[in-house]
């Protein structure tokens, strides 16, 4: 077998078709496990009555299995309540008619949040106590000193292990062939179909993905400088 580099640049051509999916995947299921993940570190550190043991229940089990038995389980499990539901209800709407792209939006959310219910947790538990109490030294309510004071600096203290974990989702949406959907790596399977030079069609996909991570950690390094350059002389 023979390395044909011309094909490396024709098949990464083809894959960037792919990428505004990749990055839509990566995208929503960052942003909503960010929203699952604080509702679940702030029911963790607060230990909220009931929520408490749910909340360690469902990050023991989602950080304790792997993310593909996530999906297949939300791809044959969901499916199957939404259509029991609707028939209960006399409804005629039935699963079907949801993108699969959908279901794999549902299963990186949730396997997203609950690694970054760790990554805000240990954020927020970074943040000095003496931050709340000052907080309601002024006369500020637990949310208003959650807002204004605490989740900035546990972003600010979180930040570089939230990008690891966008990076970590990026690298993931790789799964979502599983699903059927069409990402950077599942466009490289189908554009090496062709002639079956996978070797060379994978390189396009590793460079790809290499770039835009790359991208990302600048993103992040520039937004620590922008963090620190308000911080500077620092807060305990």
């Amino acid at each position: 077998m023979k390395l044909d580099p011309a094909f490396i640049w024709t098949a990464f051509v083809q894959l960037l078709s792919a990428i505004p999916t990749t990055l839509e995947i990566a995208g929503v299921s960052v942003l909503c496990g960010s929203l699952i993940g604080t509702a679940v570190a702030l029911v963790r550190i607060y230990r909220v009555p009931v929520l408490h043991p749910i909340a360690s229940a469902y990050v023991t089990f989602i950080r304790g299995t792997p993310m593909l038995t996530h999906l297949l389980l939300i791809l044959f499990g969901l499916p199957m309540l939404i259509d029991a539901a609707a028939e209960s209800l006399g409804l005629p709407f039935r699963s079907v008619s949801i993108p699969m792209i959908g279901f794999v939006y549902i299963s990186f959310s949730i396997t997203e949040g609950a690694y970054m219910s760790e990554v805000v947790r240990s954020g927020m538990l970074a943040v000095n106590r003496g931050q709340f109490e000052a907080a309601y030294a002024v006369g500020m309510t637990t949310p208003q000193a959650l807002r204004r004071i605490v989740f900035p600096q546990a972003f600010a203290a979180a930040l570089p292990n939230l990008s690891n974990s966008t990076i970590g989702m990026l690298h993931a949406t790789t799964l979502a062939f599983a699903a059927s959907v069409v990402d950077i790596n599942a466009k490289a399977q189908i554009v090496a179909a062709t002639n079956w030079k996978f070797f060379e069609a994978y390189i396009a996909a590793a460079l790809l993905f290499w770039g835009l991570t790359f991208l990302i950690e600048r993103l992040t390094a520039l937004l620590e400088k922008r963090i620190n350059s308000y911080n500077r002389g620092g807060v305990a």
